[in-house]
């Protein structure tokens, strides 16, 4: 049967006009959007939008799903990236299969109460077992639109690197199973709930030889590459230090720069390097709240997006986070540009297509991130009628009074949260199995 949402007090399409609409409609059929209009025939179940702001889904484009069981670890809390990263590998060198799988339900349940229908994420170890399968069964239970990526490290501390020898896998073998994953998961379809990614987990724990193989093993299976590239000045040094040139000149050197590959983080790309990733298409991945958490500093997001620099909102692993609610993470980074940029340069309608759009472009998914006759019908409905919103000139300035958390979200016409509550998982037996394993870990 099809879904009518009826009566929406405000419509952000995200649409080419970027229309804003009023007391309008919007039919679903098949999991696709099929007509737009006011006083739409009410042949179909009906859903009352009169008191919300109805958005396109949000889309997450980088995510550490494992990370929900390390959140707030002592020891790490206040650590630059690479020594929170030297405290945490030995807490996730035992996980195993269960970890990797109650953790991303946990990561995507959160990420679907703030708004969130598509999401990234980069699994780079695989301890006991441990496999990308893991998480892509947790994202069917949950019902999100998955784009995993299968990640790697190589490279050991006994060979220069940063992770623990016991975490680094034979590139053989990663390559080998990059090529399993894809031929069993991947969906290039149209409307795909699930495509996979081929995503070597840093320049300082893999080796150059692996992302040239990398990159040449994606592009002759057609699917997305990814990676971290320059977060800190740790990582500039590092790459000057080992490379000789700046992580830009690195990617471009290996074939990482194109309309198939996007990059996480990206805080201190200088001028010449915006200009490589506008020209040659290539997307990235802010993480403004890890970005502060890690003391890494602020991306140049604004002189990203004048260049015309595809950017996308992502909330990072929950242990350098460690929450990952993705309309707060478009709040900061409205937020981050201002402070850096001044007051004007970032407005909430911007930063909200940035979260929405923005991420879809980035992640190759033109059929999603708008609300437009033919587009998929991934779409989060927000009550403004509550005490977050009360007093609001402007409802549809969602990140700058709220709410925080959506009311109603589908995905592909199917509903997955309904009044605030996740309709696909026993949440509280969920956390139960959260926080036990967490216990486990810690103990």
């Amino acid at each position: 049967m099809d879904l009518l949402i009826r009566n929406a007090q405000t419509i952000l399409t995200m649409d080419d006009d970027g229309r804003e609409l009023s007391s309008t409609d919007i039919r679903i059929s098949g999991g696709v959007i099929t007509e737009i209009g006011p006083d739409l025939p009410q042949d179909a179940e009906v859903l009352d939008a009169s008191r919300a702001v109805v958005t396109p889904g949000l889309v997450n484009t980088h995510h550490h799903l494992y990370q929900t069981l390390t959140r707030a670890v002592p020891g790490g809390q206040d650590a630059l990236l690479f020594g929170w990263l030297q405290t945490l590998y030995p807490i996730w060198s035992r996980f195993g299969p269960d970890e990797m799988r109650v953790s991303a339900m946990v990561g995507l349940a959160e990420l679907a109460l703030s708004g969130c229908t598509m999401s990234a994420d980069h699994l780079y170890l695989y301890p006991n077992g441990a496999r990308l399968e893991d998480t892509i069964d947790g994202a069917r239970e949950v019902g999100l639109r998955f784009h995993p990526t299968r990640g790697a490290m190589s490279i050991g501390e006994s060979d220069g690197g940063l992770p623990p020898d016991g975490l680094v896998e034979r590139e053989s073998a990663i390559l080998e199973d990059c090529i399993r994953v894809i031929d069993a998961f991947h969906d290039p379809s149209e409307g795909s709930m699930l495509r996979v990614g081929v995503a070597p987990c840093s320049p300082f724990s893999v080796s150059r030889e692996l992302m040239w193989d990398a990159a040449v093993l994606a592009r002759d299976k057609g699917v997305m590459m990814h990676t971290h590239l320059a977060e800190n000045d740790e990582d500039i040094a590092y790459s000057q230090a080992q490379f000789g040139c700046r992580p830009g000149q690195y990617a471009e050197e290996l074939g990482w720069v194109g309309d198939d590959v996007w990059h996480a983080h990206c805080v201190k790309l200088d001028g010449a390097e915006i200009d490589l990733f506008a020209h040659t298409r290539t997307g990235v991945a802010h993480c403004p709240c890890s970005n502060c958490r890690l003391g890494s500093g602020i991306a140049p997001v604004r002189r990203m997006r004048d260049a015309g620099v595809k950017v996308g909102l992502g909330v990072d692993g929950s242990a350098s986070n460690d929450q990952g609610n993705l309309i707060d993470e478009a709040r900061q980074a409205m937020l981050l540009q201002r402070v850096a940029f001044g007051a004007g340069k970032m407005s909430a309608r911007e930063v909200l297509r940035i979260a929405t759009r923005g991420g879809a472009e980035v992640l190759g998914r033109h059929e999603c991130g708008q609300i437009a006759v033919g587009k998929r019908a991934d779409i989060a409905i927000w009550d403004v009628s509550g005490l977050d919103s009360a007093g609001s000139w402007d409802p549809a300035a969602l990140v700058l009074a709220g709410p925080r958390q959506v009311r109603d979200l589908f995905v592909d016409g199917r509903q997955i949260v309904q009044d605030g509550r996740i309709t696909t998982l026993d949440l509280p037996r969920l956390v139960e199995d959260q926080n036990r394993l967490a216990a486990r870990l810690a103990g």
